[in-house]
């Protein structure tokens, strides 16, 4: 009998919750918080504070809404890592005491590994061994998938992930945070009229700090002529930043692909939802003779739903975690 189980995800300043039952999501509640916008970045200490608010009600309310009672489930799974640590204290602690409580196994599950595992959320569902790259705010890696549980990083940044890049970026441009979205929605409005170089990385890795420093000179000397450059050519800046960004990883996953012979090609993670990046690799992807994946919009951004069904590959194997169990802000993949 195929499980039901429970999910939480508090990596990062979301609280997620959500209920697999019979290898279908039944529910996968998002409780955001608005809050970090008026910091202009994500603020740790009040990312756990809300997450201690949002966590129990949202779990009540993924209950009512699957039409099941908390007796019905056959295991908890959470977010082990990574992400920021009091985030991560709050999901782990309230998982712990569920699976207690109810006398049920607990499953720890990597926040990075799960991006992955989305694409198998849905049809279609990609054939092993395949090549995803996960992009977000904390990372940028090609990942060289074997199996569900096998999975290897072959290419990573090096400093800033490409989630980052873009929110620095919109923070240049007087955007609010998260800038990406707006960068994506403007960008759609101009063309790519400014270049910024791309950085000489060897082999797989990515590195978004020097296309940072490039874009902010830019900016300062072109300001230095025109006060109103940025607010007159707002969305011609956004397309340019946009494509730099997404060539820049497009070219990396085209070479990983020829490297390795594999034409399975999917992206996860929050950055993954950029209309522009989609398109652009949907675009390669009838140049190269893919076989491209992406997920739905829901299941790029950081969501319980795909924490639920990794954890029920973990579960069909018998991985389960003990009541010792402590979140990781860092977490290799393996």
């Amino acid at each position: 009998m195929l499980p039901t189980i429970l999910a939480i995800e508090s990596s990062c300043d979301d609280t997620s919750i959500a209920i697999l039952k019979d290898d279908a999501i039944l529910v996968n509640l998002v409780a955001s918080q608005k809050i970090h916008e008026a910091y202009g970045g994500i603020v740790p200490e009040v990312a756990s504070r809300q997450h201690l608010k949002n966590i129990i009600p949202t779990i009540s309310q993924a209950i009512t809404q699957a039409k099941i009672q908390l007796t019905d489930l056959q295991a908890i799974a959470v977010t082990k890592g990574p992400g920021l640590l009091g985030s991560l204290v709050v999901g782990v602690n309230v998982a712990k005491a569920l699976a207690l409580s109810l006398n049920l196994p607990l499953i720890e599950v990597n926040h990075v590994k799960a991006h992955v595992l989305a694409h198998f959320i849905d049809d279609p569902k990609p054939s092993f061994p395949f090549l995803c790259l996960t992009v977000s705010g904390g990372h940028t890696q090609i990942v060289l998938v074997k199996d569900f549980l096998n999975l290897e990083v072959i290419g990573q940044t090096r400093d800033d992930a490409a989630g980052e890049a873009y929110d620095k970026s919109g923070k240049l441009l007087g955007l609010p945070y998260p800038a990406g979205p707006l960068i994506d929605k403007y960008a759609a409005l101009g063309e790519a009229k400014y270049s910024f170089t791309e950085p000489k990385i060897d082999g797989l890795d990515f590195s978004f700090s020097g296309m940072k420093t490039a874009i902010r000179y830019f900016l300062r000397d072109s300001l230095k002529g025109n006060d109103q450059f940025i607010t007159e050519n707002r969305n011609d800046i956004c397309a340019s930043i946009q494509f730099s960004i997404n060539s820049f990883l497009r070219n990396k996953l085209i070479k990983a692909s020829k490297e390795t012979g594999i034409k399975e090609i999917a992206i996860a993670g929050g950055v993954s939802a950029n209309k522009g990046l989609r398109k652009m690799l949907a675009e390669e992807a009838d140049r190269q003779d893919w076989n491209f994946y992406i997920p739905q919009f829901q299941y790029c951004t950081d969501n319980a739903a795909m924490i639920a069904k990794a954890s029920a590959y973990y579960y069909e194997k018998g991985h389960f975690s003990d009541l010792s169990l402590k979140p990781a802000a860092r977490l290799p993949i393996s």
